[in-house]
């Protein structure tokens, strides 16, 4: 069994559990709110029906105390009347004689306030004496009708007024009766279409993991133009954008790998086939004649130099990338160090008509590897002199902005098509109309690249076909002192 196929297994394995495990929390979370249904309406009932009254009887209380004038005691008889009426229960306020201030019975007649009971509320006035809180909360019975009511006292802040709240506990026996034999129907009913709900839900959130391993699994087998679909969630389009993301880069080093073996193969096989050539020319005819001689030599010298300024390149470039190269920092002067640049290129304007003119808006102090920005200008202006084609002119131009000096090399030759411009500095790449005669190894931007990120700095190219182009990097300026 191939690797390949025993991770697909492994991932169909993950893809199965993920939603078993999906539909076993929706279906476990079901069980227990049914239970805890179950238990609220039915075993726990009655203590909540009775803490339900209580909180009832004491927030009426309150109510009364706040609205209560004791020079206008009998303004509260309304409120009285309203608040038994709206909560099933009896209500008496006296003085603390037992004279009535105001009184309402809506407790259906029984209660222990009405009248016809005998006023027995004094038995809780010496209860409501004694109490640290100024209340008495009790339970008790009714004798008369053998029912249990709650019966609250309370004296009214600091006067001589008393508030009795007197409510009956009504049997619910029978209530609770209905509710089971509701819930022994409801309770089956609700759990199986809440695990038919919870297995459609858990395949509608495995769904898009199951495509999206099935597309990754094409993009591991080499399938680049593969694409990751997304759903109905924001997680998963995320996941989806990011996999589609990957797949591109992928793709992108996949063409810059084929390109590396392509380019480096022609770089390394035509100076090789040329010194092959040119030796055995030396061997069976010019070996006795000086002037062949030498001038096959000098070709098969040309090429191995060839050779190893591109291995050389490519070591350098390796260095750098794994970022085992020191760097040097210096301040130095800017005009300086493009005077110097520039002056070496003097040859090449009098042998083959080139123009390097420098423009600059004042000298700065810069801080950097001096040297491997020297490498970044003799890169830039070997490329413009490469693609400057027939106006030959170049321009270095320097412009101090508030931290940092931007340096452009501009040419006014073939150009780079836009579509191009972000594979420019990549590794490897090369442009299709680079022709054997091009001064260089075909790495030298992609050295540009890593030396400026060394320096932590931006760096880019503009350019349009036909128009030319301005290679631009930023140096840091020197503090200054």
């Amino acid at each position: 069994m191939t690797t390949s196929v025993k991770k697909k297994k492994a991932n169909q394995k993950e893809e199965r559990n993920l939603r078993t495990t999906i539909w076993l929390h929706f279906a476990g979370f079901t069980i227990v709110i049914l239970l805890l249904l179950w238990f609220f309406q039915v075993f726990s009932i009655d203590a909540y029906y009775e803490y339900s009254n209580r909180r009832k009887i004491r927030q009426a209380a309150a109510e009364i105390v706040a609205a209560f004038d004791s020079d206008k005691p009998r303004a509260i008889s309304t409120l009285v009347e309203e608040l038994a009426y709206k909560n099933t229960m009896s209500i008496a306020v006296t003085d603390w004689y037992g004279n009535s201030i105001a009184r309402a019975d809506y407790s259906g007649g029984y209660s222990i306030i009405t009248e016809s009971q005998g006023f027995r509320l004094f038995e809780y006035r010496n209860d409501l004496a004694k109490s640290t809180g100024g209340y008495v909360l009790d339970t008790i019975v009714n004798e008369r009708f053998g029912t249990i009511e709650i019966v609250y006292g309370q004296i009214i802040g600091y006067t001589n007024y008393l508030i009795f709240i007197n409510a009956p506990l009504e049997p619910i026996g029978p209530t609770v009766d209905i509710i089971m034999e509701q819930l022994f129907y409801i309770f089956p009913l609700v759990l199986v279409a809440a695990l038919w709900v919870s297995l459609l839900l858990s395949k509608r959130i495995s769904s898009p993991f199951t495509h999206i391993t099935e597309s990754a699994n094409r993009l591991a087998s080499g399938d680049y133009s593969t694409r990751f679909e997304g759903g109905s969630y924001t997680e998963i389009n995320r996941l989806s954008d990011t996999l589609n993301y990957a797949a591109e880069e992928i793709s992108k080093v996949e063409s810059l790998r084929n390109d590396l073996i392509a380019n480096v193969s022609h770089d390394l096989r035509t100076p090789l086939t040329m010194i092959k050539a040119y030796a055995e020319m030396i061997r069976d005819l010019s070996g006795d004649n000086p002037v062949k001689r030498n001038e096959h030599l000098g070709v098969i010298i040309d090429e191995t130099d060839r050779l190893s300024a591109l291995v050389s390149s490519m070591l350098e470039l390796s260095k750098l990338q794994s970022k085992t190269v020191d760097m040097t920092l210096t301040d130095f002067s800017l005009n300086d160090f493009i005077d110097s640049i520039l002056q070496r290129y003097r040859i090449l304007s009098e042998q083959s008509g080139f123009e390097f003119s420098y423009e600059s808006d004042g000298d700065v102090i810069c801080r950097g590897d001096e040297q491997k920005l020297e490498q970044v200008m003799f890169n830039f202006i070997n490329n413009a002199v490469n693609y400057s084609g027939d106006s030959r002119k170049i321009i270095v131009r320097t412009t101090t902005l508030a931290k940092t000096v931007k340096v452009e090399v501009v040419d006014f030759g073939t150009g780079i098509a836009k579509e191009k411009l972000p594979m420019i500095f990549d590794r490897y790449y090369r442009d299709e109309r680079t022709k054997r005669d091009v001064v260089g190894t075909g790495l030298g931007l992609s050295i540009v690249k890593e030396i400026l990120k060394l320096h932590n700095t931006r760096f880019g190219v503009l350019s349009e076909l036909g128009k030319g182009s301005t290679f631009w990097f930023e140096i840091d300026r020197a503090p200054e002192k």
